[in-house]
């Protein structure tokens, strides 16, 4: 059987395609750690049926659109659309692929394959198996981006990492005396707390807490408050602190060797849980704290950094996605540079990374970036 997308897909598959990352799209924050995913029945060109993946442990996608077709005969004369491949085990729910074989729908058309050991092409052999035709591939750049932090947490065994910088344009993230509020204006502010509903959780170092007192809530839009994760390696932070308050779960990260048992003890008692963990250059084993973190079956960490962490994460190939907010300010050469040691020294040792997309917020920009392998 043929499954060249290039050769079998048209326009109008990556038109029902982009519907279904659309419909997928609905279910941010809410499916996590599964991925989103969006589901399209058409049947003589006509859409009959759409649904979505809603929440974790809920129903799938496929089943949600087929749920939706008023008329269940149409489905053995229609083409299932959907962004993932259809799973083929049984998890919080049956198989999909078990179900467009009882529906006997003939046509699926996929966007990409799904990554998970017990998936990983077995959904596509089943349908296969039962004389389904089925096309992979349609979007598929679209369609692993969409759902790229599954698809890092399946491939390399730990969260997907987004690293948050708000800099001047001389690539400053505070003045010489350590200012820093505020960088960008309020609408770069609301769509970094739109980010943060976006992921699981939200990280930053003990300095960026002291320095700023920060939250790292959300409040200036609707959305889940994601897990709080804090580095601070000698418990520094006061516990009288905004982010150990009770509007959102507090982890904290600190040094096996370092953790006094009666700072462990007072931070407990406001609810925060302490995870002790060994040392790597100088700092916390950052490699010890997203085991940990994936351990926990957290898909996706924004950074909320300074310069020294910001810098530690690129050294160590941690980051997997930049979101830089640029302010149109300048603080000159005494300011704090927005990165801290990277070892780069000549032009061609430099972290190179694809620019993806550019919006503007107000007078601010946000650049979104990829490194590149």
């Amino acid at each position: 059987m043929a499954t060249n997308p290039a050769a079998l897909a048209g326009p109008e598959d990556e038109a029902y395609m982009r519907r279904c990352h659309e419909l997928a799209g609905r279910g941010a924050g809410s499916v996590s750690p599964n991925p989103m995913v969006g589901s399209v029945i058409v049947h003589d060109g006509r859409v009959i049926g759409e649904g979505w993946h809603r929440q974790y442990g809920g129903p799938h996608a496929e089943v949600n659109a087929i749920a939706s077709v008023e008329d269940p005969a149409l489905l053995r004369q229609s083409t299932l659309y959907v962004n993932l491949e259809p799973c083929s085990h049984y998890g919080k729910t049956p198989p999909c692929a078990d179900l467009i074989v009882e529906k006997r729908i003939p046509k699926v058309v996929v966007g990409c394959l799904d990554p998970h050991e017990k998936v990983a092409g077995k959904g596509i052999a089943k349908l296969r198996d039962a004389g389904i035709e089925v096309t992979v591939g349609v979007l598929e750049a679209e369609s692993e981006r969409l759902n790229e932090a599954f698809m890092t947490l399946h491939r390399k065994g730990r969260p997907f990492v987004a690293l948050k910088t708000a800099q001047t344009l001389d690539g400053r993230i505070a003045t010489s005396l350590g200012a820093s509020k505020w960088i960008t204006g309020d609408e770069s502010r609301c769509e970094v707390h739109r980010l943060r509903c976006f992921y699981d959780a939200v990280m930053c170092g003990a300095s960026t807490v002291m320095s700023d007192d920060a939250e790292l809530t959300v409040r200036h839009c609707a959305g889940r408050q994601p897990l709080r994760v804090l580095l601070d390696r000698r418990l520094q932070v006061p516990v009288e602190a905004r982010i150990f308050n009770s509007e959102a779960k507090t982890l904290v990260f600190a040094l096996r060797s370092e953790a006094e048992p009666c700072r462990v003890s007072q931070l407990e008692a406001r609810g925060v849980e302490v995870v002790t963990v060994g040392e790597s250059g100088g700092g916390l084993d950052l490699a010890q704290v997203f085991g940990e973190l994936h351990r926990r079956r957290v898909l996706s960490v924004m950074v909320e950094g300074g310069s020294r962490l910001s810098a530690a994460l690129v050294r160590a190939g941690l980051v997997d996605k930049y979101h830089l907010f640029i302010a149109p300010k300048l603080f000159g050469g005494d300011g704090l540079a927005s990165f801290g040691p990277l070892d780069v020294v000549h032009p061609d040792c430099a972290v190179k990374l694809n620019f993806a997309g550019i919006q503007r917020f107000g007078e601010d920009l946000l650049l979104e970036a990829y490194p590149i392998p």
